[in-house]
């Protein structure tokens, strides 16, 4: 039997956080979250799991069995997903937002979506209309605009404009404000 002071169980318990091996052979001396540790075991015995422990798994998840269909690999990687969603939290709303736009543009097959001119969150994007300059804020949930928030660019745009603009061109965020830009500069 190893002495106490080398079992992990152990040291996390004693208020010490349990050192994790990252890469490069990092550790990370952090404690995490409650509960984490055993989500990750849990994960990490998935692949291990016989096919009908993993949709006893599943129905235990989900109060249903798993769709008719399903590859044992997508319901290791769902039982995962599901696992690290309630041990660490789901992504906020903004970003699911952003992903289903993203995939709704993909879905149409967009070729001017570019997911690299969606400014960052505190930038401030300022525009000069009819001798006035217009700032607005980039939130993680949206635009802040004179004090008021919006989802849209574009309909802080058309309250400026008094007509419709598309916002990321009215604000400079697409990609043909960015080429006439730099060819200004030439």
């Amino acid at each position: 039997m190893k002495p106490s002071i080398h079992d992990a169980s152990a040291r996390q318990h004693s208020g010490e956080p349990s050192r994790v091996p990252r890469r490069g052979g990092k550790q990370n001396n952090r404690p995490g979250k409650p509960g984490a540790t055993e989500a990750d075991d849990e994960i990490a015995e998935l692949v291990n799991r016989s096919t009908q422990d993993l949709r006893v798994g599943w129905h235990k998840l989900h109060r249903t069995g798993p769709p008719l269909g399903l590859s044992r690999d997508l319901m290791i990687r769902a039982l995962a997903n599901e696992l690290q969603e309630r041990t660490h939290g789901c992504p906020g709303g903004a970003l699911r937002r952003r992903l289903q736009t993203m995939a709704r543009e993909l879905a149409k097959g967009a070729s001017s979506f570019d997911p690299s001119i969606v400014p960052k969150s505190g930038t401030t994007l300022v525009r000069q209309w009819r001798g006035h300059t217009h700032t607005v804020l980039v939130r993680e949930d949206g635009f802040e605009y004179e004090g008021q928030h919006y989802r849209s660019l574009t309909v802080i745009a058309g309250r400026i404009t008094g007509a419709h603009w598309s916002g990321p061109r009215f604000f400079g965020l697409t990609q043909r404000a960015r080429a006439s830009v730099a060819e200004a500069g030439r």
